[in-house]
């Protein structure tokens, strides 16, 4: 009887390992997606912070060159060199990076920055402020 017993209480201790196993695996699956969340949420705040980065830097030069406000607008942009060295720093920082920028003609010095980007999983993001330059005509 005592041989019948201890393969019984053999069979409790494969299921109990068993059962360990599985919940040590759902607890190391959960693991690998906390992470790869984590990341994702890094990934595109780093995106943001960039964005915000960006436009502010946009924001000091056109300080620095208010006369030349107009240059600026989306459309003359390429041709202005400071703003198109801006652009290629934003292209290279940014995936999929693009900006507009629009001046407000009813209020001077009232320009509007937006910054669109796409994150390589597809989703697209856009970061939009509007600054006053004032002095600027």
């Amino acid at each position: 009887m005592t041989r019948a017993r201890h393969r019984h209480i053999g069979g409790f201790l494969l299921i109990e390992s068993l059962i360990a196993i599985l919940i040590f695996s759902v607890g190391i699956l959960g693991l690998v997606g906390l992470q790869a969340r984590m990341t994702k949420a890094q990934t595109e705040a780093k995106a943001r912070a960039d964005a915000v980065n960006l436009a502010s830097e946009l924001r000091g030069v056109m300080w620095v060159d208010m006369a030349n406000l107009a240059q600026y607008e989306t459309s003359a942009c390429a041709a202005h060199s400071p703003c198109a060295n801006w652009l290629a720093k934003l292209q290279a920082t940014l995936p999929s990076g693009a900006a507009t920028v629009t001046r407000d003609t009813t209020r001077p010095g009232w320009v509007s920055i937006a910054i669109t980007w796409r994150l390589p999983n597809g989703q697209s993001h856009t970061y939009q402020t509007v600054t006053v330059i004032r002095g600027a005509a």
